[in-house]
């Protein structure tokens, strides 16, 4: 067989033979072989690194068989391939078609969000305070006005008053929440949509899905049908661990899609990406055990700060962030000079420490190291 002209019928039906092999999981390092849990260190030890909301399991065996499988297609250019995955996309989510643009990662969707429809002559950026500050980011490089407002007393987003200022633009809503692992109501948050005026558009970034379990929440995915001013992104950089290869994507309208696709950059999902998204997608074991063993260290991590006396605000995500009663930043610093990273300061939250749930031993290293810096 000639790879190079591979029918598009040809490279699914491949990806299907691949992604069923059966493969022991490597491990996954940037350091040696035999440190598979952490990073290699300047210092010459390991770091544990639980800073970037990673997936520390990676993605679904299938997964990596596929990109090695597919080295081949490295000289090609994905157009073609791409309707691979929009299609099973397509399906997952009950949309259509062209009701799906994908991205390098969300973080592509978020930022073409922000240049189609928040700027200085397109509107303002509403988002909480805090959340996710790329798309802040972003916004304020298009000169757009960026409006914060506070979370609630539960962490939830505040919608009234986020309604309350909107005026066409933008309104981001991270849904759970990044960095409080919160969430706010389906309720509320339908609700809001509902209400919302619809020269006004409405991101929810849904990068944590798959982690929330709470009957108080849901996505926001099937209002899309009749909300043309609604657009929900979701990530393969989480459950699926593949936030080094970088695929995203997100569900809207199709004249929504038709906009933002006119800002964005050709071919910007490489081929190995495409190829590893297909197989996650089609392997039936990577989100419930990705969700089991970050739920067990996640009740582990928190039993253990209860006990030392530290509360953790109700966590719907692969992370946690939890009250240290003094300022977070001299803590961060300490941690990583006995080589644990964890989540950077935000202004709004001083006094909280935000962790990404990593596997057991990392958070007994982390817990270990906390306990010595709080002394």
């Amino acid at each position: 067989m000639n790879i190079m002209s591979i029918s598009r019928r040809r490279f699914a039906q491949l990806l299907g033979v691949g992604a069923a092999a059966v493969v022991v999981r490597p491990p996954l390092s940037f350091a040696k072989p035999t440190q598979p849990d952490a990073t290699s260190s300047t210092t010459g030890g390991t770091i544990v690194r639980l800073s970037a909301n990673e997936n520390p399991y990676g993605p679904s065996p299938k997964a990596l068989k596929a990109m090695t499988d597919y080295f081949g297609l490295a000289c090609r250019y994905p157009d073609e391939h791409n309707n691979i995955l929009i299609d099973k996309l397509a399906k997952l989510n009950n949309v259509d078609h062209d009701q799906i643009l994908l991205g390098d990662g969300s973080s592509e969707i978020l930022q073409l969000c922000a240049d189609t429809f928040a700027g200085k002559d397109r509107g303002k950026l509403i988002a909480a305070d805090p959340t996710f500050e790329a798309i802040i980011n972003n916004a304020s490089v298009n000169g757009a006005e960026v409006v914060k407002v506070p979370l609630t007393n539960s962490f939830s987003h505040d919608l009234p008053k986020m309604a309350a200022v909107a005026q066409e633009g933008l309104i981001y809503i991270c849904n759970p929440n990044n960095p409080t692992a919160s969430i706010t109501p389906r309720n509320e948050l339908h609700d809001f949509i509902a209400k919302a005026p619809r020269d006004t558009m409405i991101l929810v970034d849904e990068a944590y899905f798959h982690y929330a379990d709470s009957p108080d929440y849901e996505s926001m995915i099937p209002l899309v049908r009749d909300h043309p001013n609604l657009i929900v992104a979701r990530t393969f950089s989480k459950i699926y661990g593949m936030a080094g290869l970088r695929c995203g994507y997100c569900v809207a309208q199709r004249e929504t899609i038709k906009q933002l696709r006119a800002h964005q950059m050709w071919d910007s999902v490489n081929i190995m990406a495409l190829a590893a998204a297909i197989a996650n997608l089609d392997d039936s074991n990577q989100v419930p055990s990705g969700q089991r063993l970050t739920s067990e260290a996640k009740a582990f991590t928190i039993s253990e700060l209860d006990k030392m006396g530290y509360k953790t605000i109700p966590s719907q995500a692969n992370f946690i962030m939890f009250d240290c009663k003094r300022p977070v930043v001299p803590l961060i610093q300490a941690l990583k000079q006995r080589n644990v990273q964890v989540g950077r300061l935000f202004p709004a939250l001083p006094n909280y420490m935000r962790l990404t749930i990593g596997k057991r031993n990392e958070m007994e290293t982390f817990l270990s190291a906390f306990g010595q810096v709080t002394a």
